[in-house]
């Protein structure tokens, strides 16, 4: 498995004009939560136009279908088929990219952006990051043991957050 650099990832996806939103662990890392991710996982909006761009950064990535045990496989990267599934766990040369068009507990793409910020994760890299109560809610909803494990840190970085926040800071 090659370990995570989202920001080829991002870059890629931002210059073919993508619309999406970050979420999960890259989206509660840039929000202050001290654990590390092996993922980036974005929620794209679903209409056949971005499909489209998606298309092209993923073929762009060299983006594979990665199936039971680690291993990946070449699949047909098609904005049709993209379109017909609600998550895809892909693997590419700067690590695991999963699209999740429907996170548990939200109504996807519009839903996560009316609370997300425009967040400068690299140098000139701004992209539309989920709120953390956003990915929290999405832990809480989806109930797998790994999100349950996250949550208590998650809560903890929330509590902070909100502290700095009334502190005007």
């Amino acid at each position: 498995m090659v370990e995570i650099d989202p920001v080829p990832l991002l870059r890629v996806l931002e210059r073919h004009g993508v619309r999406f939103v970050v979420i999960g662990g890259v989206a509660a890392i840039s929000q202050g939560y001290p654990l590390p991710t092996e993922d980036l996982d974005v929620t794209p909006a679903r209409d056949l136009e971005n499909l489209e761009r998606i298309s092209i950064a993923l073929r762009e990535l060299g983006a594979e279908l990665r199936v039971t045990g680690g291993e990946s496989v070449p699949f047909p990267i098609d904005a049709r088929f993209l379109g017909g599934s609600d998550s895809w766990t892909l693997a590419t040369p700067h690590g695991n990219l999963d699209l999740v068009f429907r996170p548990a507990g939200t109504e996807g793409y519009d839903d996560l952006k009316r609370d997300a910020s425009e967040t400068e994760l690299a140098e000139g890299l701004i992209v539309a990051v989920a709120s953390l109560r956003d990915v929290i809610r999405s832990k809480e909803t989806a109930n797998r043991i790994k999100d349950q494990a996250q949550l208590p840190a998650l809560r903890q970085t929330l509590e902070v957050i909100r502290r700095r926040e009334r502190e005007g800071r």
